[in-house]
């Protein structure tokens, strides 16, 4: 299966009453005409055989890696992401966590969130978990 190539994603970012967004994301997107809503469960930085990349940026390059491979499975890509929320386990990952994101998705913004929370292994440091609509 494909993407519908009818879904309209139209970004919602007012400027008026509420606070700025940032570069990285938009406070809302309204989705028209999917026929499909896939809800991925949070996805960590592991490789196949289930052991955590060593760094950040190798477990940011997994968790994407798995996503697109999650998102393949039912004939979606990054492209049908519509929302995200990152889980990291230390404040200071916000950076490169928001810039693996800007370039997994090819600089499209989408609404997004980021919590800090302890992680269920210690050697887990992000989480990411997406909706995609097709």
């Amino acid at each position: 299966m494909t993407a519908n190539p009818k879904i309209e994603i139209i970004a919602h970012d007012p400027t008026d009453g509420v606070y700025a967004s940032t570069e990285d994301y938009v406070h809302a997107v309204e989705v028209r005409n999917a026929q499909r809503l896939l809800f991925v469960s949070g996805t960590m930085g592991l490789d196949a055989s289930g052991a955590a990349g060593a760094t950040l940026e190798e477990q940011l390059a997994l968790v994407w890696a798995n996503l697109r491979a999650i998102l393949a499975s039912a004939g979606m890509t990054v492209d049908n992401v519509v929302r995200l929320t990152s889980y990291l386990r230390d404040a200071s990952y916000a950076e490169a966590n928001a810039a693996a994101r800007v370039r997994a998705l090819g600089g499209r913004t989408v609404p997004t969130t980021a919590i800090v929370a302890q992680t269920l292994a210690g050697d887990w440091l992000v989480e990411i978990e997406v909706t995609a609509a097709g």
